[in-house]
């Protein structure tokens, strides 16, 4: 898209890097933890996610990698922490997105539905604990 300001683009493509590397941490913690429920719901957000990016992309025009750090590390931190600890902080990062994506959602409509998305994935994982 031709009429991206840089500013936008640099969020748009952060935004498109943090999608998909959230459908790496959520099926590799839909692997890790033990409640069959936890993991059914983590791996409808990871299609979800999938799909976020794939709505990024759109908007880029550009195809990126998505980064392992997350799958490796959360997993780790399920294992140390526990659900009890590490949901809520997931959740928190899901509620953040949603402050991410309201400037770009306004200029850019069919980012609205991922900013919906988003709040409603923080409710999801909070609804595990």
């Amino acid at each position: 898209m031709d009429n991206i300001n840089i500013e936008d683009m640099k969020i748009l493509l952060r935004s498109q890097q943090g999608e998909l590397d959230a459908v790496l941490m959520y099926n590799a913690l839909a692997d890790r933890v033990k409640d069959e429920k936890d993991a059914e719901v983590f791996r409808t957000l990871a299609a979800e996610e999938g799909r976020h990016a794939a709505v990024f992309k759109a908007l880029t025009g550009q195809t990126l990698k998505p980064k392992k750090t997350l799958a490796t590390v959360v997993p780790v931190l399920y294992q140390a922490l526990g659900k009890k600890r590490l949901y809520p902080i997931i959740a928190k990062f899901e509620y953040g997105a949603v402050n991410t994506y309201q400037p770009i959602a306004e200029k850019y409509p069919e980012i609205e539905a991922v900013k919906n998305d988003e709040h409603r994935h923080g409710d999801m994982v909070k609804g595990l604990l």
